[in-house]
């Protein structure tokens, strides 16, 4: 195996002190032209590079910020990751993305992860339910920022989205179609989320002075097209169909809309259905997706810029300086045609 090229050995090809290629690479001002063109050069012809990690542990203070999602295969953590990335990249800094597939066992080793790997903070949208994972990790002393989700019952930062109007507006707006039956693709029940949209939905139907039983909850195990399809052969079997569908979010509901396109249900005349993010996907569906809108790349790039100041004051007034915040945003309706039939 072939040895690592080191500090010293570009010192002694470029006929340098090692304090002055130290120089060169973290402080190349204080290095006269010439003798950084033959440090420079040395490096070049060696390939060295030089130890993050070793730097990392003189400085005590990592470049790397963990970002750990639900599922990096529905695009609203895509756009998350997008916002997250920018932010860091402006600050000089670097993300590590992990994917917890919805599963409170991996989330647990990837936090494990980055405690071993001494990360600046890490953004975090939980997957167990229990907070357990969040408990173990806070002794760490790692700060993190909740994303897409309220820092209930915590003292962290969180940014998510007003969940409980996202709902509202997703069935009011079914209502005011004329419709007075509608089904819930819930997802999984432990999710915030999924929950708290439940709520919204629940909302606005006794605003319109229906009942709870208006609502007919299909829940799932996971917020997948997938489970989309399997949602939606549910609903196709049910003896009173529902005229109209609320996903608790995009992939769901693009699963609603190929089982229904399967069964020869027409969309919207024969069931509307509206969807939650308004990914990229919503609107070049075969039927565009009517979806309320979360603005997932603001989301990524507030949740970074929450924990890059935290890390910042903390380094430079204690761990007491730093005001924890939770930032609300607001959603929008998009309508698009799968919710646009006369009633």
């Amino acid at each position: 195996m072939a040895q690592s090229v080191g500090i010293k050995d570009v010192a002694r090809v470029a006929g340098v002190s090692v304090g002055t290629v130290s120089n060169v690479i973290n402080r190349p001002d204080a290095v006269a032209t010439e003798t950084r063109a033959r440090v420079l050069s040395a490096i070049d012809r060696l390939g060295y590079v030089r130890s993050e990690s070793a730097r990392q542990l003189r400085a005590g203070r990592s470049r790397i910020m963990g970002l750990l999602v639900l599922d990096m295969g529905n695009p609203f953590f895509v756009d998350v990751a997008r916002g997250a990335e920018r932010a860091a990249r402006d600050a000089g800094l670097g993300v590590m993305v992990c994917n917890s597939a919805q599963s409170p066992g991996e989330e647990a080793e990837y936090l494990s992860l980055f405690a071993e790997q001494r990360v600046r903070g890490v953004l975090l949208t939980p997957a167990d339910a229990t907070g357990r994972n969040i408990e173990s990790f806070r002794r760490h002393n790692i700060p993190f920022v909740l994303v897409d989700r309220v820092a209930e019952g915590t003292t962290e930062c969180s940014v998510s989205v007003d969940d409980v109007a996202g709902g509202a507006l997703a069935v009011r707006h079914l209502i005011d179609a004329g419709h007075r039956s509608i089904a819930y693709v819930s997802g999984p029940p432990g999710f915030n989320q999924v929950r708290d949209r439940r709520t919204g939905a629940l909302n606005a139907l006794a605003e319109a002075g229906l009942g709870p039983d208006a609502l007919r909850e299909l829940p799932t195990e996971r917020l997948d097209v997938a489970a989309g399809r399997d949602a939606g052969a549910r609903l196709l079997g049910l003896a009173a169909r529902p005229t109209a569908v609320f996903c608790a979010n995009d992939l769901l509901a693009l699963g609603v809309l190929q089982a229904m396109y399967a069964a020869g249900i027409k969309v919207p005349d024969d069931l509307a259905i509206v969807g939650y993010d308004d990914i990229e996907f919503a609107a070049a569906a075969a039927v565009p997706l009517t979806s309320v809108r979360q603005p997932a790349v603001t989301m990524g790039a507030l949740a970074a810029e929450l924990l890059l100041e935290e890390t910042e004051t903390e380094a430079e007034s204690g761990p007491r300086a730093h005001e924890h915040r939770r930032v609300v945003l607001q959603p929008e309706l998009v309508v698009r045609r799968s919710s646009l039939s006369a009633r």
